[in-house]
C-alpha cells in the first residue's frame, strides 16, 4: 500500500492525537501576539515608570561623571565605583525588567497556556536533512511567514512614517527648546510613535491567531487509517474484545449451570423459558436466582436439572417474570412473592412424598403474577 499523503488527511485530530502533541511540546504558539504584548508592557511601563527611570540613570551620570582626585590614583576605589554604578543602574531598571518579566510568562497563557516538556530539548538530527530544509523553506507555513513579515514591515514603516509625518513640526520645535525640556518632549514624541507602532501589531496578531490555530490543527490531522488504528489502540481490537466476550460469557454460562443442581426448582416455560430458583430458610430473606436462559440454554437447564433430580414445574407466566424482571444472584420482587411461595409449597411436599410415600402432591395450577410483572407470550 503506497503511502498516504497530506491530502488524505481528512479527519480532525483526537483528544488523545492533541494531548500527545502537547507532550512532544507542540502547542498553538503566536510570535506576533507575543511580540505585541511585550511591546505594549515596554511602552506601558515606559509611559507610567518613565520618571522614576530618569531620575535614577540621572544619579548614576552624575556620580559617573563627578571627578574625584583620590579615585583617579586608586584603581580599587575607581573598580569599586564602576560596581556601585552598575549595581545603581540595574536598581533602577529592575521595575521595568520585573514588568518585562510578568509580561514573558502571561503571554503563553492567552494562547495554547504553560507548557513544558522535555521532548522539545531532545535533539532531533532529521532538522539536519537538506531535503528536509528544502521542504520547510518552500512550504506553505515558509510562504505565510514571508508574506506576514513584508506585510508587517510595510505596516510598521506606514504607521512610523505616518506618526513622524503628522508630529515633524513638533521635532523640529525641539532644535529651538531649552535642552531640558527638548529632552522631554523628545521622549514623550518616541513613545507617541513606540505607542502606535505597538497598536499596529495588534493588527498583524488578529490575523496571526487564527491562522496559528487553523495551522495547528491542520497539522495535526489524520487519515481514516489513522483514527481506526488509534481506537483498536485505546479501546482494543473489536475481534479480540469479541472473543474476550464470548469467553466470559461462557464462564459464566458455566458457573451458572454449576448451581443449577444446588436449586430447589426449575420453573419452565415449558419450552422457551427456564429459572431455577433456591431458597435457603434463615439465610435468604427471599428465594434467588440462581440459573436462567432461554431456547438452547433453557433446554441445557431443564436437562441439567434432570439429570441432578432437581424438580421441573412448567408455569410459562411465572417463567416469563422471573426471565424477565430477575437478574442472576437477585431475589425475586414482591410480587411474585405469593406465586412462588406455592411452588416452593409444591417442591417441599413433593420430597416429604418421596420418603414417606402416600398420594402424590398435585402441581399448582393458575399461578397468579401481577399485571405490571406480567410478560406476553412469545409467538415464536
Amino acid at each position: 500500500m503506497s503511502e498516504e499523503s497530506d491530502l488524505e488527511k481528512t479527519e480532525p485530530a483526537s483528544p488523545r492525537r492533541l494531548e500527545k502533541a502537547r507532550e512532544e511540546g507542540q502547542v498553538v504558539r503566536s510570535r506576533e501576539l507575543a511580540t505585541f504584548v511585550m511591546l505594549m508592557t515596554g511602552v506601558t511601563g515606559l509611559w507610567t515608570m518613565g520618571g522614576m527611570l530618569g531620575r535614577g540613570l540621572n544619579q548614576v551620570m552624575q556620580g559617573a561623571l563627578r571627578f574625584e582626585p583620590a579615585t583617579a590614583f586608586d584603581t580599587s576605589r575607581m573598580l569599586s565605583g564602576f560596581a556601585s554604578m552598575i549595581w545603581e543602574s540595574l536598581l533602577a531598571f529592575l521595575p521595568l525588567l520585573l514588568l518585562f518579566g510578568l509580561a514573558a510568562l502571561a503571554a503563553p497563557l492567552l494562547l495554547g497556556g504553560w507548557m513544558f516538556s522535555t521532548k522539545s530539548l531532545m535533539p532531533n538530527f532529521g532538522r539536519l536533512s537538506p531535503s528536509a530544509g528544502l521542504g520547510r523553506m518552500f512550504s506553505t507555513h515558509s510562504l505565510a511567514e514571508l508574506v506576514k513579515a513584508i506585510a508587517k514591515s510595510l505596516l510598521v514603516g506606514s504607521v512610523g512614517a505616518w506618526v513622524l509625518w503628522h508630529r515633524l513640526p513638533d521635532a523640529i520645535a525641539l532644535m529651538n527648546a531649552p535642552v531640558q525640556e527638548a529632552l522631554l518632549h523628545m521622549v514623550d514624541l518616541v513613545l507617541h510613535c513606540c505607542l502606535m507602532v505597538a497598536l499596529s501589531l495588534l493588527l498583524v496578531a488578529a490575523i496571526d491567531v487564527p491562522f496559528q490555530y487553523w495551522e495547528f490543527y491542520k497539522k495535526l490531522r489524520m487519515t481514516k487509517e489513522e483514527v481506526k488504528q488509534e481506537f483498536k489502540e485505546s479501546e482494543g481490537d473489536p475481534q479480540i474484545k469479541s472473543r474476550i466476550r464470548q469467553q466470559q460469557r461462557a464462564i459464566a454460562r458455566r458457573r451458572m449451570m454449576s448451581e443449577v443442581p444446588k436449586a430447589d426448582v426449575v420453573v419452565t416455560n415449558p419450552t422457551h423459558f427456564a429459572v431455577a430458583l433456591r431458597y435457603e430458610e434463615g439465610r435468604m430473606s427471599a428465594p434467588r436466582v440462581v440459573a436462567k436462559g432461554s431456547d438452547e440454554v433453557a433446554a441445557r437447564i431443564r436437562a441439567l436439572a434432570a439429570e441432578h433430580r432437581v424438580p421441573l414445574m412448567s408455569a410459562p407466566p411465572l417463567a416469563r417474570a422471573l426471565h424477565r424482571h430477575v437478574e442472576l444472584g437477585q431475589e425475586i420482587p414482591a410480587g411474585l412473592y405469593t406465586a412462588v411461595a406455592e411452588v416452593l409449597a409444591w417442591v417441599y411436599q413433593l420430597k416429604h412424598w418421596h420418603h414417606s410415600q402416600g398420594p402424590q402432591p398435585q402441581a399448582p395450577s393458575d399461578l397468579t403474577v401481577p399485571d405490571e410483572l406480567a410478560v406476553p407470550e412469545r409467538t415464536t
